[in-house]
């Protein structure tokens, strides 16, 4: 059984295939000759569980979106205190390659526009190639498979770089940054050079929705304090100049890249990553925004929403006779949200019922949100195509109206249908 969260992200990208709107970013030529209709999504849970659609496997240059980690990685090498001493965390308000900095101090406004990005990747080693390696590493070791550069967009990015260099300069004249210049900057693009996918980024995010603990090795890679940070700096400056629309709108800590990705993480839940050329006027790609938007309000991600923590949905599952049938029964508990819906099914995908009737107890659900509703539609569905009988016990009336997903009614039990072999 195909799990019905990779069907939903297909719906995410068949529900913007009309955003035709922005532009390739032409002045890198490499990525000028990018394919605009280029189009992916992908989530992983915390547990390390990667769903994608679209063009999953298709390969794209990290750009920006190294900026979170090499920040991350500088905070491991030297403690937050000495890099707080050279990059601010105060939103820009500027395009992300503006030629500023801040006037009283002299240093980068953040560490995500390009400004603070130099100087942060300037903090990671001693010289261009060890800075290199290390991040490298570092994207191999959240994305579980080797990370090279994409050469071919290295050259072309370096041979258009004149507009780092003079941010280097400018850096460099401010005592900012303490390294040769043309040096530094040639090792940030080597940097955002990083060949990754969806999947790989969505993984990456997911690193960072776990606290720092990379989810399927169980290696802590960052800081909990460290991560903390790192995110509330994602929050108000992930986004560059349009950082207040998307946290009033999508309201999850982000960062995008000219390549067209963006990768949003929601804490102690998922992370995800969307793909699709066509930037908008800030820089980030105008189809990925959309995405994130219908994302954000689909699945309850919203910072601002109020909600208890997550857990796991399912409280137990138990094979026994209800009405002289063998049934297996799933006991629900909690609020339905994205992250306990999604252990539900990966349960039932994983551990397939071995009975033809299926119950769902919810009678300890307190509270379903739409994007668990949905699964559970679609889920049921795919349940009763396999030959199930699918019985729902919901006192409080918690789905009213329940159907699967191609509109059949779903029989709804008291728990006096349960024999006392089950009591």
């Amino acid at each position: 059984m195909q799990s019905p969260i990779t069907e939903y992200l297909a719906d995410i990208i068949a529900a913007t295939n009309h955003v035709d709107s922005g532009a390739v970013a032409d002045y890198i030529p490499e990525l000028g000759a990018a394919d605009p209709n280029r189009v992916a999504v992908a989530m992983s849970t915390v547990n390390g569980t990667v769903y994608a659609s679209g063009d999953a496997e298709h390969r794209f240059t990290i750009q920006s979106m190294s900026k979170p980690f090499a920040y991350a990685l500088a905070i491991e090498t030297h403690g937050l205190e000495t890099v707080l001493d050279r990059i601010g965390v105060e939103p820009s308000g500027e395009a992300f390659n503006e030629l500023s900095l801040d006037p009283e101090t002299g240093k980068p406004r953040n560490p995500m526009i390009n400004a603070g990005a130099i100087t942060t990747h300037s903090l990671i080693g001693d010289d261009e190639d060890a800075c290199v390696d290390r991040m490298l590493a570092l994207f191999s070791r959240l994305a579980e498979r080797p990370i090279e550069i994409d050469e071919v967009v290295a050259a072309s990015e370096l041979e258009t770089g004149d507009r780092n260099l003079g941010l280097a300069y400018l850096l460099h004249a401010s005592n900012a940054l303490r390294q040769d210049p043309r040096t530094v900057v040639t090792g940030y693009i080597r940097q955002c050079a990083a060949s990754v996918n969806v999947r790989d980024l969505a993984l990456m995010a997911a690193t960072l929705a776990n606290g720092g603990v990379q989810p399927n090795t169980g290696e802590r890679v960052f800081s909990r304090m460290g991560t903390r940070h790192l995110l509330s700096v994602m929050t108000s400056c992930g986004m560059y100049d349009a950082a207040g629309d998307w946290l009033t709108t999508v309201g999850i800590p982000a960062k995008s890249g000219v390549a067209g990705g963006i990768i949003g993480v929601l804490p102690g839940q998922v992370g995800v990553a969307v793909f699709s050329p066509r930037l908008d006027a800030h820089g980030n790609s105008a189809r990925g925004v959309e995405m994130m938007k219908l994302l954000s309000d689909d699945l309850g991600l919203h910072l601002m929403e109020a909600s208890r923590p997550a857990r796991s949905s399912l409280r137990e599952t138990r094979t026994t006779s209800v009405d002289g049938r063998p049934a297996t029964v799933y006991v629900l508990q909690g609020d339905l949200v994205l992250s306990s819906i999604e252990s539900l099914v990966r349960e039932l995908i994983d551990n397939p019922p071995p009975t033809e009737l299926v119950v769902f107890d919810m009678s300890r659900v307190d509270e379903v949100l739409p994007v668990a509703r949905r699964t559970s539609a679609e889920t049921a569905a795919k349940l009763i195509d396999e030959g199930h009988q699918i019985a729902l016990i919901d006192p409080e009336n918690t789905i009213p109206g329940f159907r699967d997903s191609h509109g059949r009614a779903v029989e709804r039990w008291t728990s006096e249908h349960m024999d006392a072999t089950d009591r």
